[in-house]
């Protein structure tokens, strides 16, 4: 039986709450990945492991929780023996590529993928590492209100300069794999940058909506009536005590869905990429992200917390003739997506590795499955390790240093109403509180993330010093063999490159 291909294609910040795949009176326009959801299985309860981008994508790729592989924040060195389902695939004979983003940390740029046709957007070395030793100071690198203050429609960005090269370039792998000799199977993944801040897009996603179809956020509580992590993100990117025009919101928001839209049309061309090559037939197509943005909600911004609007993500699978269309309600994460990968392309995990991700495939059967996410946050915002479990109708929000939070997210989405105090839940919340306290040792957690970050600042300020050797990843091209060159029969040249080939006696 011939294996199925996987295209794997991300968003980065994208929230599942907003979307109209998850929200009936969503205004956001995404009619190919509407479609795409109409012909697969959408699952409604998707989480990142890890509300920010570096760690949530190391536990993506990797199937484990950011404290057994050290990913604890943007800076954080990704191990090169930690096995990726870039890895698994590559030995099952997988041809396996990344075109985008991955925030891979440390020397190792690849982990696992033969091939990385961009470079990435964000840096590789240490540079934004947390600093638990000096908590109440704020580096310039964290994130401020400018993306909030300054939105609005634009003509290019550094990240519409990235993205467009992202699509371009995994359109071109497409259409080189299929003028290949042979069947090896690939998998590709595809990573955008949208629709991740600075909120600006161009003017043709921008004129897709109008200021009054922007729904407001909801009103947030006072500041000081946050809990403690919220408070202190609110000084991580400067909005204590502060307050943003209500204008400057609804433009935020505004450029954030057209982005979204902007994802829309570049998912668009990969589909139509796959259709004209033939390979649509013969392609599992997997949409997914690594965490959401709060866009206002509760009166935060970013990620870096467990409320939903920040820790769910889309995740549609679609396999036409393989899986019958469908939802799943069943919580799931994104950490369960290299075993699935895994057991789609046939291959079976090696049991003497650790492993925190579940394959989905059962429920992609329509035969049910795991209902249950671990979460783990230790970086900006926090003084200790954050933890989460969403099991069932509950996500429990735990931590040692501040209140734990209790919330029913089934029947309270929206998260108003915190049950931690509840005398009807509280045998619930002591429950959780004990599997929490037997799941992580927080103190030896907090040790190990101290010591990382010591390390690692250490590290980045030698490493500024002197020579630059930059690990940022440099992909290669060989213009030798590109185009045409006298070496290569022209003819032979321009018969391979067409697609469909001539025969070769026309």
């Amino acid at each position: 039986m011939k294996r199925k291909n996987i295209l794997f294609i991300m968003a980065d910040q994208m929230a599942a709450p907003l979307l109209p795949l998850y929200n009936d009176q969503s205004v956001i326009h995404l009619p190919h990945l509407t479609r795409l959801a109409q012909q697969g299985v959408v699952f409604d309860a998707a989480y990142c492991n890890s509300p920010l981008c570096a760690p949530s994508r190391f536990t993506l790729v990797s199937g484990q929780l950011p404290s057994k592989i050290g990913a604890y924040d943007n800076a954080a060195d990704f191990p090169a023996d930690v096995p990726t389902y870039a890895h698994y695939l590559r030995r099952l004979g997988y041809r396996t590529a990344l075109s985008g983003k991955m925030h891979f940390c440390g020397p190792d740029q690849l982990h696992g993928y033969e091939e990385r046709l961009t470079s990435d957007i964000y840096p590789a070395d240490y540079g934004w590492a947390v600093n638990w030793d000096e908590p109440d100071v704020r580096p310039t690198w964290y994130h401020n209100m400018s993306s909030v203050l300054q939105a609005g429609p634009c003509v290019r960005t550094n990240q519409l300069d990235f993205d467009e090269e992202v699509v371009f370039k995994a359109r071109q792998y497409l259409f080189d794999h299929v003028r290949e000799p042979g069947d090896q199977p690939f998998c590709l993944t595809v990573s955008m940058t949208h629709p991740h801040d600075p909120y600006t897009i161009p003017r043709h996603f921008w004129d897709m909506y109008r200021d009054e179809d922007i729904p407001l956020p909801a009103d947030a509580p006072a500041q000081e009536n946050l809990d403690p992590h919220s408070r202190r993100l609110l000084k991580v990117y400067d909005l204590w005590e502060k307050t943003l025009p209500v204008d400057k919101v609804r433009d935020a928001r505004r450029a954030y869905f057209g982005a979204c839209s902007y994802i829309d049309s570049n998912v668009g061309k990969l589909l139509e990429t796959l259709a004209e090559t033939g390979l649509a037939d013969d392609t599992i197509v997997v949409f997914s992200g690594d965490h959401g943005d709060m866009l206002g909600e509760r009166g935060l911004w970013y990620k870096m917390h467990w409320f939903e609007m920040a820790a769910r993500v889309p995740l549609l699978v679609c396999a036409p003739g393989q899986f019958k269309p469908g939802r799943i309600d069943a919580a799931v994460s994104t950490a369960d997506l290299l075993p699935t990968f895994v057991e789609l392309a046939g291959g079976r995990l090696d049991p003497r590795l650790p492993l925190d991700g579940r394959s989905l495939v059962s429920h992609l059967q329509g035969q049910g499955g795991h209902d249950e996410v671990f979460g783990e946050y230790m970086a900006e915002g926090t003084v200790g390790p954050l933890m989460m479990i969403r099991r069932g109708d509950f996500k429990f929000i735990y931590s040692e240093d501040d209140p734990c939070l209790l919330f029913d997210v089934r029947h309270d989405p929206h998260e108003r109403e915190d049950l931690s105090q509840s005398t009807e839940h509280h045998a619930l919340f002591a429950a959780l509180l004990g599997e929490a306290r037997g799941k992580w040792d927080i103190k030896a957690i907090h040790h190990q993330v101290l010591a990382s970050q010591r390390r690692r600042r250490l590290v980045a300020e030698a490493l500024s010093i002197g020579t630059l050797k930059s690990w940022d990843h440099q992909p290669l091209v060989d213009a030798s063999q590109q185009y045409m060159r006298n070496h290569i029969d022209l003819d032979d040249l321009e018969r391979k490159a067409r697609y469909p080939q001539p025969c070769p006696d026309q």
